[in-house]
């Protein structure tokens, strides 16, 4: 069958919206999680799990996070990820070499963690009284804080957990190199895969993009990313439609029967993968999201923080949903300026709005 936008958009629906499942089963098959520190009404990877993790509630991924198979890294982004999946990146190279003064730093806070097991920024602050530092938004921030994120990010920490929100650190483990790539060309592919598992189909520009990202995740290997793309092309399967090319895994059929959509509404949050690409969700939806967050609000065209809006195979709008006085507020907008006629929309809405409810722990009204 021929691979059309129709086909395109159910496959990308069907093949990321799979069957609630476990937790850690749901963490394994997205590959990646990202997450985002804003509120409204959740984090962003409480609102990406909610549709694919059975009963899941708000805050269950840091409740449990300590008991799961995961790691909090920089992959593409910043977010949760899979043990093996970090250990393909590490140890990591900065691009930013260390002077001595500050790897003696970070051995003096090595050795304090080694000798509590987990400790909160603010004891290491309140033990070596590192100062203030400016960040980088020209801010002044705790330059212990700043001193942790450095480490965890070269690898000698790891997040244990979170205290009211505020990481935790304890010292990382490397994992035995059995099983890894040796080839860093290999694990580079292997990363590719897990960007691939998770936003196919992909527009050659954004798969490109996303290589590029891996910089971040594994700066010392950045000068092997372009033949990582070029590999990348010549082991998946893609179609160019309506002039993009877009690439998805060979094992994969886009054009299945088996991607029917459902009568089901959904509100997404901005960072899901069905959405997360913005020049796809433009050619498959035929109109423009922008996340709004950091837009001054007189610039804003749909709110802070709006939740796209998935009914059947088709984003129709968006919603801002609030928590005000233990009662959930949702503000939807609809790109033809009206909802859906008919009762089905209607019971689908409400069916998304107690499942809100239920994830936010709030009361049925």
């Amino acid at each position: 069958m021929p691979i059309t936008p129709d086909t395109l958009r159910r496959y990308a629906i069907a093949r990321t919206l799979f069957a609630p499942t476990t937790l850690p089963r749901a963490i394994a098959r997205l590959g990646f999680v990202q997450a985002d520190p804003i509120r409204a009404p959740a984090r962003a990877q409480d609102l990406t799990l909610r549709h694919r993790v059975k009963g899941y509630r708000a805050g269950d991924l840091e409740r449990r996070y300590a008991a799961l198979d995961i790691e909090e890294d920089f992959f593409v982004n910043y977010g949760f990820l899979p043990r093996a999946t970090q250990a393909l990146m590490h140890p990591r190279t900065p691009r930013t070499a260390l002077t001595p003064a500050r790897r003696k730093q970070m051995d003096a806070v090595l050795a304090f963690v080694q000798a509590h097991g987990v400790v909160h920024p603010r004891a290491v602050d309140a033990h070596f009284a590192h100062g203030k530092s400016r960040n980088w938004f020209g801010g002044s921030s705790n330059a212990s804080t700043q001193l942790l994120d450095d480490m965890h990010y070269r690898g000698l920490l790891r997040i244990a957990g979170r205290a009211s929100g505020v990481r935790t650190y304890a010292e990382r483990i490397a994992p035995a190199a059995q099983g890894l790539p040796d080839d860093p060309q290999l694990a580079l592919d292997a990363l590719v895969d897990v960007i691939v598992h998770k936003y196919a189909p992909l527009p050659e520009r954004t798969l490109g993009e996303l290589i590029s990202h891996l910089r971040g995740g594994a700066p010392q290997w950045a000068h092997l990313r372009r033949d990582a793309l070029g590999r990348a092309k010549e082991r998946l399967a893609s179609a160019t439609v309506d002039g993009q090319t877009y690439y998805w895994s060979a094992t994969e059929n886009p054009a299945s029967l088996r991607h029917a959509p459902d009568e089901v509404v959904r509100l997404l949050a901005p960072f899901d993968p069905l959405v997360w690409d913005r020049r796809r969700f433009e050619h498959l939806w035929g109109w423009a999201y922008r996340f709004e967050a950091y837009t001054p609000a007189p610039k804003r065209v749909r709110g802070y923080y709006a939740l796209p809006l998935l009914w059947h195979d088709q984003v129709i709008g968006w919603g801002n949903v609030a928590v005000v006085d233990g009662a959930l507020h949702a503000d939807l907008g609809y790109t033809a300026g009206k909802p859906p006629s008919g009762t089905a929309y209607k019971t689908a809405l409400a069916d998304e709005l107690d499942r809100l409810r239920a994830f936010l722990h709030l009361e049925a009204p």
